[in-house]
């Protein structure tokens, strides 16, 4: 009797010991790591770079006073849905001596777009791109790098067509809000920036003024043109900004650039580094817009 009871006392042992090793095993009932895959409610899915930006969430709809871009992590559905609120806490805008706010309409294109992105990151510049949904269906790779590379992200509205677009303002948000799906769709996160295709001069009536804040979206304007719609070349669109730039000394503290990135603007690219090398001799600071940029005028 003897014998057999240490037979089953050591079978014992062996079996108590095997269970506290695997259940101390990082393979075994391993709890997940929250940080790695964030829940929509605390932060975006992780992409293979995090961006230096700020997320908007349920507990925080109100932006603090910084320069990184701003994203939410909701659409307005979304919030709807959970009841969080849509509209923006109004916050003191930010005037420095001399700020430049780089700005790039109507992309992704996949020739302009890729090389302003160099450009920028040679001369250590964060830059503004607002987007139209049409294209960003078209390149998701391109919007995933201009976020990635810490740059700002506006709606420019889903397809940029103005019959469409100026029906009401209705129709108006219902495409910002489509094209906040399609942007979310690729980097997880949603723009709060946006700006009228063509301004909102002769498009907006105080009713889209309204929707927008309701929704909380932030129009942005600008206030120095770069004339590249046309068909200017390089040194044409560099005598436009230096001369709107010299002439207009009172909008050094919150100087907006449009310039345009998509199809047909080469010419754009050739005067960009140009255009930066001005700012910078003049000893501007450039930053993105988000909601501490002043209104254009």
């Amino acid at each position: 009797m003897v014998k057999k009871y240490s037979l089953l006392s050591i079978i014992g042992i062996i079996f108590v010991i095997s269970f506290i090793f695997l259940t101390s095993s990082p393979r075994s009932l391993a709890i997940p790591n929250m940080q790695e895959s964030p829940s929509p409610t605390s932060q975006p899915l992780e992409t293979k770079t995090q961006p230096n930006v700020y997320y908007l969430t349920e507990t925080n709809n109100v932006v603090q006073t910084n320069d990184k871009p701003e994203y939410d992590v909701f659409t307005n559905q979304e919030r709807r849905e959970r009841n969080f609120p849509t509209a923006l806490t109004v916050i003191e805008p930010y005037l420095g001596d001399k700020i430049i706010y780089l700005t790039f309409d109507d992309g992704p294109d996949p020739e302009n777009t890729p090389l302003i992105l160099t450009i920028l990151k040679e001369n250590n510049v964060k830059a503004t791109f607002f987007v139209v949904g049409t294209e960003v269906s078209k390149y998701p790779e391109i919007v995933q790098q201009i976020f990635t590379a810490g740059h700002a992200i506006g709606n420019h509205t889903y397809n940029h067509v103005y019959r469409q677009l100026y029906q009401s303002s209705t129709t108006y948000i219902n495409q910002l809000q489509h094209n906040d799906e399609i942007i979310k769709g690729i980097i997880n996160v949603r723009p709060r920036i946006s700006r009228a295709p063509g301004g909102t001069a002769g498009h907006f009536t105080t009713e889209y003024w309204k929707a927008l804040k309701v929704q909380g979206y932030i129009e942005v304007g600008w206030n120095i043109s770069s004339g590249d719609a046309s068909s200017a070349k390089a040194d044409t669109i560099l005598k436009n900004i230096v001369n709107q730039t010299n002439n207009n000394t009172f909008l050094w503290s919150h100087a907006i650039l449009l310039m345009h990135d998509g199809k047909g603007h080469s010419e754009t690219v050739k005067a960009l580094p140009s255009i930066i090398q001005f700012y910078k001799e003049q000893g501007f600071e450039f930053r993105v817009i988000n909601a501490t940029t002043p209104p254009a005028w």
